[in-house]
């Protein structure tokens, strides 16, 4: 890849005209729309998307922080997906195209969506065991992703047909995200990436006293999404990549970071957990395709300031500062121990006198 931004999979790679675009605007490489063998049982409804902004739920004037969806994954023909994916490699062919693929829960129908769609020459797939609000009923998206069991056994299918690289993209909404992306990686995916989006409801209506986005008057829990989601994500993928260093060669393994970013920053922030990539999809349905070269000169700066030549040079820089809290406190022991006997601070919260909790917390730490 010429840079690490990735296009998420979602509405910016819905068809060949906006993936051709997020190319020729400069991309690392773009995960189209998730598809599946039988497009016909997909059916979006309309409004799909809800917004939380910062300042009073629901002003028009506060910045967008929380973005919901309740769209499903591509409703197109899969033939004319697959017509499209060919056109693009032929156009663009040292250019990286990752397909997203979920199916139901049938060995058959993996291998023979695996199959199809590798004949277009896409680079690798993205497996779509994620979704949080799309048909869990047929065993799709998240509902594999929750069920380590079910996982282990479709990864088998999966990476016993794929002939490409295999990413496995993991939900948000479970306890430990670790289980589910050890189980992909022990049977066979060459990658993680995480997150997808957070089961949510956006919010209530306090005119109708209906939930958003409103439907004929009803609505569906959806998927969280933009700037909100950012830290959450952080912790989610810090937790996987020191798995991954604990107990994989991680250097033979990919971890693709996602969730809230928009600036540079927020990419090094992924990349200084372990990531090699990082995806965007809320932001660029936000600030538009363009934004890759802001993010590009973002990410060069903070390079330009550590000295940093190479993404490897600072990946997983930061993971080695993450420990336990019973850790924390004896390393600030250990510290106070070596400082100057120099009383600069409070000695505890006894001497507490409420003008300021921050700041006679924080000079606590100063004994």
């Amino acid at each position: 890849m010429p840079n690490p931004f990735v296009i998420g999979s979602g509405p910016p790679g819905t068809n060949y005209t906006v993936m051709k675009r997020a190319f020729d605007e400069g991309w690392g490489a773009v995960i189209a729309k998730t598809v599946s063998l039988d497009a016909a049982k997909v059916i979006n409804v309309t409004p799909r998307y809800a917004k939380l902004r910062a300042g009073a739920n629901g002003s028009v004037k506060g910045q967008i922080i929380g973005w919901e969806n309740i769209e499903l994954i591509s409703d197109r023909p899969l033939e004319i997906m697959l017509q499209e994916f060919k056109q693009l490699k032929e156009e663009y062919p040292d250019r990286i195209l990752i397909a997203s693929i979920m199916e139901e829960y049938s060995k058959s129908g993996w291998e023979e969506l695996i199959d199809r769609v590798e004949q277009t020459g896409i680079d690798a797939f993205e497996i779509n065991f994620s979704c949080p609000h799309g048909m869990p009923e047929r065993k799709m998206g998240a509902a594999v992703g929750q069920d380590c069991v079910l996982l282990e056994e479709v990864c088998g299918w999966i990476n016993a047909k794929a002939t490409v690289p295999v990413w496995a993209k993991m939900t948000p909404n479970i306890t430990d995200i670790t289980e589910p992306a050890r189980v992909a990686l022990r049977s066979g995916c060459e990658g993680i990436a995480a997150i997808n989006t957070i089961m949510s409801v956006m919010g209530i209506n306090l005119k109708t006293l209906r939930p958003e986005p409103c439907v004929e008057g009803y609505s569906t829990p959806g998927g969280y999404s933009s700037k909100a989601v950012h830290p959450i994500a952080l912790g989610k993928v810090m937790n996987i990549a020191k798995m991954m260093k604990a107990e994989f060669n991680d250097d033979h393994y990919s971890l693709s970071g996602i969730g809230g970013v928009e600036t540079g920053g927020d990419a090094a922030e992924f990349i200084l957990l372990g990531a090699s990539t990082v995806q965007v999809c809320t932001g660029v349905m936000m600030h538009g395709y363009p934004m890759v070269k802001r993010l590009c000169e973002e990410l060069k700066e903070f390079m330009r300031t550590h000295d940093f030549s190479s993404i490897e040079d600072f990946r997983g820089a930061s993971l080695e500062y993450f420990t336990s809290h019973t850790d924390l406190v004896r390393r600030q022991q250990e510290a106070i121990r070596q400082r100057k006997a120099v009383r600069k601070g409070l000695k505890s919260d006894k001497e507490w006198t409420g003008d300021g909790f921050v700041e006679e917390t924080e000079s606590m730490v100063s004994n």
